[in-house]
């Protein structure tokens, strides 16, 4: 029975959630701009009242609260008892309770590999039937979203299992645009105008980029990113996809191009601040501090969407830094493709009420009132991106919503001894000039193959 059976009715909930918004949620209904109406309609249709739906994710903190705040909208919507917990552990305690067959409803998965894993053990139950079309028509790139999530079954059928819900963009160029300014340079469009925007730099007598791969144990993987975002703009995403399951060896022709393309940028010593053969000696974390120099050591840093949070304190976004789209190639025409990661909510133990979190999911308002907190950013066409807390997030989302292919940080999806081991290794001794590009990618299919 529908909690509420007319929108009328609906309304006269909402209102007299009004009266205790305050307590708990954290804009009035019907304040702000939000899809109202979406979340009105949602909650006609839906009653769950007195049931329980427990959700267990990777947020803590700030984020935990975040989410925890759209939470109390489902269970205002329909007079259910929803509960989010957050874990640093997820991936070894999801393990614990699935085999134990104490399982939360919902588990919020960092890690596609983790997911797929579960699919396999019969632990996850597929999302509700026309939740892939869904996604393939409301989401942009919605085939590469529906191909996230979708894995094989205990009996080797494909099905799909992850909703993405907060992705994050990682092909970003960060700049300063006073720098940019000065010299009248102009924001790329294409990667044939940042190569040559690259060399006007070098001309001008400028250093194009600051690179730094140092991590401590996991130094390394910033280059990992660049190969990635490298392969999707020289091979369809069909070739991403072969490499990252090896079912395409990592030594390929088109793997080896695409390393030494990547050695094109990062170990020329006119594009790079400081010697090229050092990037893996500078930490990711001080290597964007360049561009605030002044005089300038570089003048672009490409990283992910996280990067501000190295920027020197008091660093507008927007107006003392800002980043642009790392461009694909005009001649090549494989479209927009996005790097990025993200979090896919799957059913781990299922219920009506389970279900229609998911299809709570789908509205507007749900990712509108995300959208209005930092660190949410979502592919989903139908959201308006006037909710977006600020133009950071803003533009970071436009970018997901302009993709025409997304594709997963192929590290994490390649096994741990390889995407978090000897992928980041091999890129450290190219990086550092102490192996080819060829020696290096066979070493990594030869740990590949000690792993199979």
């Amino acid at each position: 029975m529908n909690r509420m059976l007319l929108n009328g009715a609906a309304l006269l909930l909402l209102n007299a959630g009004i009266a205790h918004a305050d307590n708990h949620l954290m804009v009035a209904p019907g304040e702000g701009k939000f899809d109202w109406e979406s979340y009105e309609t949602f909650a006609s249709d839906h009653d769950y009242s007195g049931e329980q739906v427990t959700i267990f994710g990777p947020w803590l903190a700030g984020e935990a609260d975040a989410f925890s705040n759209l939470v109390e909208y489902f269970n205002e919507a329909t007079g259910a008892n929803a509960i989010y917990t957050g874990s640093d552990a997820l991936e070894q305690q999801i393990l614990i309770d699935a085999e134990a067959g104490s399982a939360p409803n919902i588990t919020v998965f960092p890690q596609p590999g983790l997911a797929a894993n579960m699919a396999s053990r019969g632990f996850l139950t597929p999302l509700p039937d026309g939740t892939a079309d869904w996604v393939k028509e409301n989401f942009a790139a919605g085939q590469s979203w529906v191909d996230l999530g979708t894995y094989a079954n205990a009996e080797g059928e494909d099905e799909f299992y992850g909703f993405i819900f907060n992705a994050n963009v990682k092909s970003l160029v960060w700049y300063v645009p006073e720098n940019f300014e000065d010299f009248g340079y102009e924001v790329p469009e294409t990667m044939e105008d940042f190569k040559a925007l690259m060399d006007q730099m070098v001309a001008d007598g400028e250093t194009p980029l600051c690179v730094g791969l140092g991590s401590g144990g996991a130094t390394g993987w910033p280059a990992t990113d660049w190969v990635e975002d490298l392969m999707l703009r020289n091979h369809p995403p069909e070739v991403y996809d072969a490499w990252v399951t090896n079912e395409m060896p990592f030594d390929d022709p088109k793997v080896i191009e695409v390393i030494e393309e990547y050695g094109s940028f990062t170990r020329n010593d006119d594009y790079v601040a400081g010697n090229a053969n050092d990037t893996a000696a500078i930490d990711f974390r001080d290597s964007p501090k360049g561009l605030f120099d002044s005089p300038p050591q570089c003048m672009m840093h490409r990283q992910a969407s996280f990067i501000p949070a190295y920027f020197p304190e008091g660093t507008v976004l927007g107006e003392d830094a800002d980043f642009f789209y790392f461009p694909a190639y005009s001649e090549k025409d494989l479209g927009t493709p996005v790097l990025g990661a993200g979090t896919l909510f799957a059913i781990t133990k299922d219920s009506e009420a389970t279900e229609g979190f998911i299809e709570f999911l789908k509205t507007p308002f749900a990712h509108e009132i995300m959208m209005a907190q930092d660190g949410f950013l979502t592919p989903f066409k139908g959201a308006d991106t006037a909710n977006y807390a600020n133009d950071t997030q803003r533009g970071q989302g436009e970018i997901l919503t302009s993709a025409t292919t997304f594709r997963f940080d192929g590290s994490d999806l390649m096994p741990g001894g390889v995407g978090a081991g000897t992928f980041w290794t091999g890129m450290v001794d190219y990086s550092s000039g102490n192996k080819d590009a060829a020696t290096v990618a066979s070493e990594i299919q030869n740990s590949w193959d000690r792993l199979k």
